[in-house]
């Protein structure tokens, strides 16, 4: 097994730390744990490895599942991990951009097929879904709302690709981390049929990075081969996580409308400021927009890079998705941060006008 370096995260580890400002931030802002009972008991493993049964039912039924069919894992990471070492032969299709884990991951374990959205409005072309499919393909790989452009493929697109896949006798895997920062959320792709595979996490949406906390929802055959993988990986999931994580869960509704305000609010206020400085992006569904890279650069790589060593703010370079001509702004931090972000590219743009 192969697998190539993770562009966007090595790029991360040479700036970040010393970075005043993370303006490419992929989730909502940090809830702090004042907000939380943050003692879980004893800190052993969770017994059943798999997770809380009670909490298992209670995430399977927004799927339309049982608990069986839901498994707990340490992030969206992770159950994405174990679900393609779980699925994977020699085939795969992946609709890119995307974070780039959802490729090569299942590259690393087989052969796998990109199929991009088409700019500026970042539109999948589903019949190059259906040619991009062969009798041993796996799985079909889709990020819905998109990391980086933020594009939401609509509920009739989402069915047709399930359509495509299972008429294939493939799995359509759906990563919907940002699903429940929509203001009207699709059905998840878990509750479409016996060929739907959802993965999650409390760490976008709900803004609980730290709690590791995730899960993946499918066919229960799916669900048992990723947790042989996961008895391989880290056993169970956090017991800290699992613990904050049911509490969110609690409050998901009150949690949820604070965090689409914010994240409506920075998308309007960065969308004005993209317009005022010549940068355009399609209006993103989430946290993340994927703008031009703006006059006087060729590069998302050269401009973030002069960005961050002047300004100490960093962006995140779209070749890290394959992308050379974008780049990803997150807008979810918080507005004091946001804004301090801003002024400092205003600056650093206006130094090159």
């Amino acid at each position: 097994m192969d697998i190539e370096p993770f562009e966007l995260e090595r790029f991360f580890d040479r700036f970040e730390h010393d970075a005043d400002i993370m303006l490419a931030e992929s989730g909502i802002e940090s809830r702090s744990t004042a907000e939380f009972d943050t003692d879980p008991g004893e800190l052993g493993y969770v017994i059943p490895t798999g997770g809380d049964p009670d909490l298992r039912e209670q995430v399977a039924a927004r799927y339309g599942r049982s608990g069986d069919e839901v498994l707990f894992t340490c992030g969206a990471q992770e159950a994405n991990f174990t679900t393609f070492a779980a699925l994977m032969g020699d085939h795969a299709v992946t609709v890119t951009p995307t974070y780039q884990s959802l490729s090569a991951v299942p590259d690393a374990f087989g052969e796998v097929t990109t199929v991009d959205l088409d700019p500026p409005a970042w539109s999948l072309d589903t019949d190059r879904v259906q040619d991009a499919l062969r009798p041993e393909t796996a799985v079909l790989v889709v990020n819905n709302p998109n990391n980086p452009t933020g594009r939401y493929l609509d509920e009739a697109t989402m069915r047709e690709l399930y359509d495509i896949a299972a008429d294939n006798d493939t799995y359509l895997l759906c990563d919907e981390v940002y699903r429940l920062l929509a203001e009207e959320p699709l059905p998840p792709v878990a509750s479409f049929g016996e060929y739907g595979i959802s993965t999650s996490s409390v760490t976008k949406a709900h803004g609980l990075a730290g709690c590791r906390f995730g899960w993946v929802a499918g066919p229960e055959e799916v669900v048992d081969a990723a947790a042989n993988w996961k008895d391989y990986t880290t056993i169970s999931p956090s017991t800290f996580g699992q613990h904050v994580a049911k509490q969110a869960l609690d409050r998901e509704a009150e949690i949820l409308a604070e965090n689409r305000a914010q994240a409506r609010d920075h998308r309007e206020r960065v969308g004005a400021f993209l317009a005022d400085h010549g940068m355009s992006w399609r209006e993103p569904t989430g946290v993340n927009g994927f703008p031009t890279v703006p006059d006087g650069f060729e590069t998302g790589r050269e401009f973030c890079e002069a960005f961050v060593r002047e300004e100490s703010v960093l962006l995140a370079p779209g070749d890290g998705f394959g992308v050379p001509g974008r780049f990803r702004i997150g807008f979810g931090l918080a507005s004091e941060e946001l804004a301090d972000g801003l002024a400092r590219l205003d600056a650093f743009l206006e130094r090159r006008a």
